[in-house]
């Protein structure tokens, strides 16, 4: 329990930092500082990603408690082909094009520090990490509009 509480820990912080390095699009004070429906949206299935994950993340440990790891974990999302069909369908974006996508598209629409995203899919979950840096993404275009850029 004490790898949970860390990535629990870790989780959150990656969180803090995407608040704190997108700040400015947080503030209040310039048009289309309010939330849209579509980033209420990506905010709930953020949100429900984390803790739908986080609910057989617990179980997990819970059951396996000596072997808990990421290895172990990995050799689980492969023990059939079902699973190993949705653990490649998951892996694969998540660590390779994830962290592209951001990464590129990311600086050309002016957001910053966009490797947080992939970090945090690493604490959180890869739902959370697509919801925020969305979230975000609509942020800075109404941003980019409202300064002329």
């Amino acid at each position: 329990m004490t790898s949970l509480l860390i990535h629990a820990g870790l989780g959150l912080l990656t969180v803090v930092l995407f608040f704190r390095f997108n700040s400015h699009l947080y503030k209040a004070g310039w048009p289309g500082a309010g939330v849209t429906v579509s980033e209420a949206v990506y905010y709930l299935i953020a949100v429900g990603s984390v803790c739908a994950g986080w609910y057989f993340n617990v179980k997990y440990v819970s059951a396996y408690p000596q072997e808990a790891g990421w290895i172990h974990f990995t050799k689980l999302g492969f023990a059939n082909p079902a699973a190993g069909s949705i653990s490649q369908d998951e892996i694969i974006p998540n660590v390779l094009l994830f962290p592209l996508w951001t990464m590129i598209d990311g600086p050309r629409r002016g957001l910053k520090r966009t490797w947080l995203y992939f970090v945090m899919t690493l604490f959180t979950s890869f739902g959370c990490g697509i919801a925020l840096y969305l979230a975000a993404q609509e942020r800075q275009l109404r941003w980019n509009k409202a300064m002329g850029k």
